[in-house]
């Protein structure tokens, strides 16, 4: 187990990169603390893989340091970093028994043959593969072979972290969730530095304890699931969270710093209205989550009246769709909220009503949440 820093971490596929965008990864610092269950989010393009590659040793950084446990690492081969790597179609040799497959690091360590045996009892129960053991690889199912891939992983005990890009991929639906408890009940009991990669918000929030989130290059935020859900740190945070993801609209400030979406004002905080003042820039939006937006039946003074366009019932909730002046937004109510197929009244509680200038959240205290991640300047 160890503890990974990227410090001043910077990655080109170009040999000689002049902009932001020759990089898949711009100048960074973040930490993976020890022991710790993690997720690598974001869609595809935004350098999740990259970065897995660069901390095991596929790939030499471009700029900056890698350390494990204050080592620097960043030119040591795979094999010498004690990293193990799961990657998105499993790895097996398919003319091997799973025993063996399941041995195979072991013995290449020249580790006895009754700890190997034991060793691979041990990560076959945990893994549900006890009954295939003598089982030719070929003839396994996809999710058997992913499991063989995590377990070559797993049956080390020297391992310093496990990298997992994209593992379930290939895996039926219904055995995501089996097999992404299985991990998480892995973790619990080794307490494994363990970062899983995905683009899927579910597969993040039901195995890490924190997630990175990706965007162009670079990790906007670092947190919990309730963190990234109700402080995202930047717009493509509250966009790519949710189900709906977050409502976000342009607005445009007067000199005294209030806020107006076409010529609908937008009651903000006092520190809200401050940061607008004391930042000069032209590109602010608000955000709130369909969830916070408040949905009334009847008019008030505290509420803008808006057109119905669309209700979807989707059995346990409703997703209402409304018009606010120039924008369209989404409201997620209960099965059971009365919602008139024509008019409802909105309103915006403040303490669900982000500010975000030049895309980064602010107006808070909680807006410096991307934890453990700095950009490094240009």
């Amino acid at each position: 187990m160890a503890e990974i820093i990227l410090e001043s971490l910077a990655h080109s596929y170009f040999e000689s990169p002049k902009t932001h965008s020759d990089y898949a990864i711009r100048k960074m610092n973040h930490t993976w603390r020890n022991g710790g269950a993690y997720a690598l989010l974001g869609p595809s393009g935004c350098g999740k893989s990259t970065m897995l590659n660069i901390i095991s040793g596929l790939l030499v950084p471009s700029e900056g340091n890698i350390r494990f446990d204050g080592q620097e690492v960043s030119h040591l081969a795979p094999e010498d970093r004690n990293i193990a790597q799961v990657f998105q179609f499993p790895v097996v040799y398919d003319t091997m028994t799973v025993f063996d497959n399941l041995a195979f690091p072991l013995r290449n360590m020249n580790v006895a043959e009754p700890r190997v045996r034991s060793r691979v009892t041990e990560v076959a129960e945990l893994l549900e593969l006890t009954s295939v053991l003598d089982k030719r690889a070929s003839n396994l199912t996809a999710d058997e072979k992913q499991k063989v891939s995590m377990g070559r992983g797993l049956v080390r005990d020297d391992v310093s972290a496990i990298l997992f890009d994209e593992p379930l991929t290939v895996i039926d639906p219904h055995l995501k969730w089996k097999l992404r408890r299985k991990l998480r009940q892995i973790h619990e009991q080794f307490k494994i530095t363990m970062i899983y990669v995905t683009h899927d918000q579910l597969e993040a929030a039901t195995f890490a304890e924190e997630i990175a989130v990706m965007y162009d290059g670079t990790i906007v935020q670092f947190g919990t699931p309730r963190e990234l859900f109700e402080q995202p740190n930047h717009t493509f945070v509250g966009f790519f969270i949710g189900s709906p993801g977050m409502n976000l609209f342009p607005v445009t400030a007067n000199e005294k710093g209030e806020l107006f979406l076409e010529d609908v004002e937008i009651p903000v905080t006092e520190t809200q209205r401050q940061s607008v003042l004391s930042a000069g820039s032209d590109n602010i939006k608000l955000g709130i989550r369909p969830e916070f937006v408040h949905l009334w039946e009847q008019k008030r003074d505290d509420a803008w009246q808006v057109p119905v366009q669309h209700i979807e019932d989707l059995g346990t909730y409703k997703i209402v769709t409304v018009r606010f002046a120039n924008q369209t937004l989404k409201l997620r109510v209960a099965e059971e909220a009365k919602v008139d197929d024509k008019y409802c009244w909105i309103s915006f509680p403040s303490q669900w009503l982000k500010l975000y200038i030049d895309e980064y959240l602010t107006g808070e205290e909680q807006a410096d949440n991307a934890k453990g991640v700095t950009h490094a300047q240009d």
